[in-house]
């Protein structure tokens, strides 16, 4: 990230000052802004005014990372880790502040649109938005998340897409493993620069690391417009689709240690495609009252085709996979379509109760998601886009789907100009419903309801130096199957969470760092296959993060952040007789770390970018040899990767760039499933940009 000169004193000064100001100014960028939902804000003034940790990844750090898909920008986020599963990160798997990758307790929105294609009905990491429409990543962490929710546990990451401009643009880029992309960008405006339109249209294709090869389509339209002096709207369209060569299946440990990269399924694909439309629409109704409305809408299919497996067997001294003759035309399909649709509103209102300036915030949003369920075997992989499964093996016929109200209310008091304190309540009502084609006595419903309350203040130590903190409760909803089962879990995860830090900028460093502590009273580990039930049980992390960035004013840029969480482990709910050697959480590492070294002079930018990750461990039971059986345990040691990037501007129409992944060529385990996930060799791409 960038380092900002601006000291905090002043944002704390904006921030503090009098809403009049702050909206006026709001309202004259926007006439040149399309609306849209930003969870930290556009300004130093107003992430000054969130009490909890709060990380921003701008265009400049994008441009800078290179990235090749949205999980190498969280990468670069204090206190989150990715379990990698392939280069392009078709699925998503990260947790935030040690809570497990892969899980479902962290909330994911594109520019404030819930992008998860289950909340309530499961099936999370199933879609990863696509980064080649990215301009930046917002990360709110602590009290704050509760304006949004649920699955909040870990916070709220709102990827933000990028903004239409005049002109027309094409980027290309090849690389390592064949890999071809191009990116074509047209935008325009009316005279007055009230209206606004864009597409940004993206192809891509690579055999992949390991021929885990995809061919990908990404296309996004935007368009709004002011509606008088007060009013703006925009609407955003996204269509997605992508092949991908990849499945639930690793190398076994002898052709890791051996070096092999052979693609251990080679006939297995996971199959998406997505296509969703949202509306947003501001209104200032004065200087002091803002609404803000979201209408959304998505549906998403995905097809997971595996095909049958006999066991194993040798080839060229090393064990893999074995198919087997008869499994050619044998491949079991789990297809799943989901549709989601949903309004958010909230109106802000500036107030001077008790003779202190207030800023209060009231939300509601009600949402509906299903997920048709379909799971067949034996079918012809020629079939696999046949829904119907007429040619197989039926295994499961069900719809899940849940309905969802949210109500929020929060209010931050300005008890003086250097002390904020912010109060709030979140209520989560929710009904889940299952209908079981092929046995209607699995057919049910459920529904709970849930407070979550939250405190969170600021206060200015001097001008360089801001504490906050605050403590709220957060939760994740029980998935469908599992709330209608009494034999698994049916309760939600709650969690107490408690954050103090202090940050501030002087001179050419700016700083952040916060201490947290999660207490679950229901805790649910993810993939616990090898321990027996209950699988749910109270947890506990605790930890420490932070940032610093110091620009050296010759060109050069030091930007670093490091997490430490000495404490990530079940309280209760493991039998001991299960557990190796502790019970630390999976996939939580102690110890994770980027640098970054950044040069700019001219139109010549080159950075430098490091990233440590600590050792995990598979599950929860903490054992260190890799299982032998299943694979999907065991004690992953930690690794360093070194990414060197370059940028050139030619001229203002023409630039090139390129990039060095994994510079020193570090071979390492990135993950364990069904065998062993290996982290991408060192690669190399090079790219072009014109904008007529």
């Amino acid at each position: 990230m960038q380092v900002k000169n601006t000291s905090l004193v002043t944002a704390v000064a904006l921030a503090l000052g009098t809403m009049g100001s702050v909206s006026t100014a709001m309202a004259q960028e926007r006439a040149f802004q399309l609306p849209r939902i930003d969870v930290v804000g556009q300004t130093e003034a107003e992430r000054a005014r969130i009490p909890a940790a709060v990380n921003v990844l701008t265009q400049e750090d994008v441009d800078r990372i290179q990235p090749r898909s949205t999980e190498d920008l969280l990468r670069r986020v204090p206190g989150v880790y990715i379990k990698g599963e392939e280069e392009s990160a078709v699925v998503t798997n990260f947790g935030v502040r040690g809570i497990p990758a892969g899980d479902f307790k962290t909330l994911v929105l594109e520019d404030g649109v819930p992008v998860q294609p289950g909340i309530f009905i499961g099936n999370s990491r199933y879609y990863n938005p696509r980064v080649q429409r990215m301009e930046g990543v917002e990360v709110l962490k602590g009290a704050s998340s509760l304006r949004y929710g649920p699955n909040n546990i870990g916070g709220v990451i709102n990827f933000q897409t990028r903004m239409p401009e005049d002109g027309v643009s094409v980027r290309g880029k090849v690389g390592s493993w064949n890999t071809q992309e191009v990116v074509a960008e047209l935008g325009g405006s009316s005279p007055s620069g009230d209206s606004r339109f864009g597409i940004i249209a993206t192809r891509a294709e690579s055999d992949g690391w390991m021929d885990k090869g995809y061919t990908m389509t990404d296309v996004m339209v935007r368009a709004g417009t002011a509606i008088g002096e007060d009013q703006y709207i925009s609407a955003k369209f996204v269509y997605y689709d992508n092949e991908a060569n990849i499945s639930y299946r690793g190398l076994f440990e002898d052709a890791y240690k051996a070096g092999k990269t052979f693609n251990p399924a080679p006939d297995d694909y996971y199959l998406t495609s997505r296509t969703s439309f949202d509306v947003n629409h501001e209104w200032q109704i004065n200087r002091d009252a803002e609404l803000r409305t979201l209408v959304y809408w998505s549906e998403m299919d995905r097809g997971y085709w595996r095909q049958n497996v006999d066991g194993t067997k040798q080839v060229d001294g090393v064990t893999v996979w074995d198919y087997g003759p008869d499994n050619r035309n044998a491949f079991r399909g789990a297809v799943r379509e989901f549709e989601r649709i949903g309004v958010d509103s909230r109106l802000t209102l500036n107030h001077e109760t008790f003779g202190i300036n207030n800023e209060a915030e009231f939300g509601i949003r009600y949402m509906e998601e299903e997920m048709l369920d379909i799971d067949a075997g034996n079918t012809p992989f020629a079939l696999r886009y046949d829904t119907t499964h007429q040619a197989g093996d039926l295994r499961q016929d069900r719809t899940l789907s849940a309905s969802n109200i949210g109500l929020f209310a929060q209010n931050r008091f300005d008890v003086t100009s250097d002390l904020s304190i912010t109060a709030g309540l979140r209520t989560e009502r929710y009904k889940v419903e299952r209908e079981d084609r092929r046995n209607a006595d699995n057919d049910g419903s459920f529904s709970d309801s849930h407070f979550l309350p939250g405190i969170g203040a600021t206060y200015r130590l001097n001008p360089s130096a801001q504490l906050f903190g605050g403590i709220h409760r957060a939760m994740a909803p029980p998935q469908v199957a599992n709330a209608l089962d009494p034999d698994l879990v049916s309760d939600p995860e709650k969690s107490t969470n408690i954050e103090i830090g202090v940050r501030g900028a002087t001179g050419s460093m700016r700083y952040e760092v916060a201490a947290f502590n999660m207490d679950f009273s229901n805790y649910v580990e993810p993939g616990i296959s090898a321990i027996a039930d209950p699988k749910e049980g109270d947890a506990r992390i605790r930890g420490v993060e932070g940032a610093v960035g110091y620009d050296f004013g010759n060109g050069f840029m030091l930007d670093g952040n490091l997490t430490w969480i000495p404490t990530a482990e079940f309280r209760s709910g493991i039998p001991e007789k299960d557990v190796d050697a502790g019970n630390r959480l999976s996939y939580s590492p102690e110890w994770m770390g980027n640098l970054t070294l950044a040069y700019h002079t001219g139109p010549l930018e080159a950075a430098l970018l490091v990233n440590y990750t600590g050792e995990v461990y598979g599950e929860a039971r903490n054992r260190k040899e890799i299982d032998p059986e299943n694979h999907r345990d065991g004690l992953l040691s930690s690794y360093y990767t070194v990414d060197l990037t370059g940028q050139y501007a030619v001229n203002q129409q023409f630039s090139v760039f390129g990039a060095v992944k994994n510079l020193t060529d570090e071979r390492y385990i990135s993950g364990l499933r069904q065998g062993i996930y290996v982290g991408p060799e060192r690669s190399f791409e090079l790219g072009a940009k014109y904008r007529f």
